[in-house]
């Protein structure tokens, strides 16, 4: 069976994780940890500062590859600097990638920075 997916802020980290939760106590060991039955399945690092988050670095575990999590990720990244009101500077090539994609997000990124990051 699939394991559920979540997008958290593991701001002591600076970094968003999307965590893979076992739909059943047997189907995995998970993270010690955290202690939840969560496995970190990715991460998207960043810097905070001064109302703006600069991604820098993308990265899916491959045991977990080719289920569209680096997406799922981005979006919910995106939103929760949405919902914080926060600029983005998508300095990580997936991130920026995943903007243009979804040129609804393009907002996200002010005015002056986005012929820079190709928006």
């Amino acid at each position: 069976m699939e394991p559920e997916y979540r997008v958290i802020d593991r701001s002591e980290k600076s970094r968003y994780e999307i965590l893979a939760h076992a739909r059943t106590g047997d189907e995995a060991r998970g993270d010690s940890a955290r202690g939840d039955g969560a496995e970190t399945a990715g991460f998207a690092e960043y810097h905070l500062s001064e109302g703006e988050i600069a991604f820098i670095h993308t990265e899916i575990d491959p045991r977990f590859g080719g289920r569209g999590l680096g997406g799922l990720l981005a979006r919910g990244a995106l939103d929760d600097a949405r919902s914080r009101g926060l600029r983005v500077l998508p300095y990580c090539p997936f991130i920026r990638g995943w903007i243009v994609r979804h040129p609804e997000y393009a907002d996200l990124v002010p005015e002056p920075h986005r012929a820079r990051f190709g928006l």
